[in-house]
């Protein structure tokens, strides 16, 4: 049955400032999970991390005390000890792989490994992969020395640390679909260990939906700028997917979709979500595939056609990052953990907590989102089907702008067929479900249909 939904008045608020009025609506178990995020935990977790003087890709994976061998030994205890309170839904591994001499950054063959811990969903008919990472080795000035101190507090220990904190909360809770929690290695030699997992991944079909790379989460100025905010957040995203774009090109173009990536679209669900169970804190979307130039554990995985984003402090120091240890000209260098600030980890690690749930939680995305083309009109005429997993108690239709980087308005249904008074030319939409408890999955964008 087609349902014609007057707009005017749903979300009125956003054109009427005058009687705006904010609703946050909060998923109790979320919100309590998220109230669960300790600055002390995350703490104890990056000065253990320190403690092993280097995590460098090439430095001992043999030495029981120092290394990045006995850094990912730690880290897969850890998860194995936060497996024994998930009732048989987590396990833990360490994955590991020879990764032989490429002549630019391995000299030597190298044992590469990643701490992979499992959260398995408890829907057996949800195939839904979730991934959140943070990479565990770390480096000095020359990513060529394996011995010397690099305690990488920032660079990634506050990433591989809220992947820990996540871990060690969502352990003890249940979700119908699998979340994956990695620290991988190799990332200063050139992303290895997430080039190794997501090519594993898409090798062997992992249905994975969306991974947030968690890399330099913790610290709140910035170098030159001497800016200090630990109230904003970054989260880069690519607009044209760099998978398979020869053939989507056409169709990007012709739609104007140059804003609505995969990518893209789960980097507004982390804005939203995130702002609305974390105070305090701004979600600040990057319309760019990382810093300028540069390249994080989460390009493997849009290469291999998987939704991912970059979660990134604000303001980045460069007296801390990829620096020896060392004080020169006044000034203090080196990634110590002195200048971690815990209470912005806190919130950015919550941020990754929030999102994970939610979309663990919720109903998979509609199927074969349409926009019927059949004549001329100034209404919209939207269709789609339920989704293949979860059992959504209805719809939300996304509405923005086509200037706008966010959405706009959401009009909530529990048809799958509507006629919007809003025209297709002004406006993108997008179709996202919701489930009993009003989580909603990643949205989805319709396509011309007849």
């Amino acid at each position: 049955m087609i349902r014609l939904i007057a707009t005017l008045g749903l979300l009125l608020a956003v054109s009427n400032p005058t009687h705006a009025q904010t609703i946050i609506d909060r998923d109790p178990e979320i919100a309590s999970m998220v109230r669960e995020v300790n600055p002390d935990s995350l703490k104890s977790f990056i000065t253990q991390m320190v403690a092993f003087g280097t995590r460098s890709t090439v430095s001992s994976t043999t030495d029981p005390k120092r290394g990045i061998g006995a850094a990912r030994n730690w880290v897969l205890a850890t998860f194995q000890r936060f497996a024994a309170a998930s009732e048989g839904r987590m396990t833990a591994i360490l994955d590991t792989t020879t990764y032989a001499a490429d002549g630019r950054r391995v000299t030597s063959s190298v044992n590469l490994g990643n701490v992979v811990a499992t959260l398995k969903g408890t829907d057996p008919n949800d195939h839904r992969i979730f991934v959140i990472s943070g990479h565990l080795d770390s480096r000095r000035t020359d990513v060529m020395d394996g011995s010397g101190d690099a305690p990488g507090a920032n660079d990634d220990g506050s990433g591989s640390a809220a992947v820990l904190e996540c871990a060690r909360i969502m352990s003890r809770h249940h979700f119908g679909a699998t979340i994956i929690f990695v620290t991988v290695s190799g990332e200063e030699q050139g992303l290895l260990g997430s080039g190794v997992l997501a090519k594993k991944a898409k090798d062997q079909g992992w249905n994975i939906v969306a991974m947030l790379n968690n890399d330099i989460v913790g610290s709140n100025n910035s170098s030159e700028t001497n800016i200090i905010n630990n109230t904003q957040v970054r989260v880069f995203s690519e607009g044209l997917p760099i998978y398979s774009i020869e053939t989507q090109a056409k169709k990007i173009r012709q739609l104007g979709l140059e804003n609505d990536s995969d990518s893209r679209l789960l980097s507004r669900y982390v804005k939203e979500t995130g702002e609305r169970y974390v105070d305090n804190l701004q979600v600040v979307q990057i319309y760019r595939p990382d810093r300028f130039l540069r390249g994080g554990d989460h390009s493997p995985f849009q290469e291999n056609g998987f939704a991912a984003v970059r979660i990134t402090e604000m303001n980045e120091n460069y007296t801390r990052q990829h620096q020896d240890v060392r004080v020169a000209g006044g000034i203090q260098y080196g990634d110590l953990p002195e200048f971690i600030d815990f209470e912005y980890l806190r919130k950015n690690t919550a941020l990754n907590l929030a999102c994970l749930a939610n979309l663990a939680k919720a109903p998979g995305s509609p199927v074969s989102p349409n926009v019927l083309t059949r004549e001329l009109t100034n209404n919209t005429h939207l269709t789609w089907k339920a989704p293949a997993v979860g059992a959504p108690r209805g719809y939300y239709i996304l509405v923005r702008e086509t200037t706008s980087p966010v959405w706009q308005r959401k009009i909530f249904t529990t048809d799958t067929d509507v006629l919007l008074p809003l025209s297709k030319d002004n406006y993108f939409f997008g179709v996202q479900s919701v489930g009993p408890t009003g989580n909603e999955s990643l949205p989805v964008i319709p396509l011309p249909g007849r």
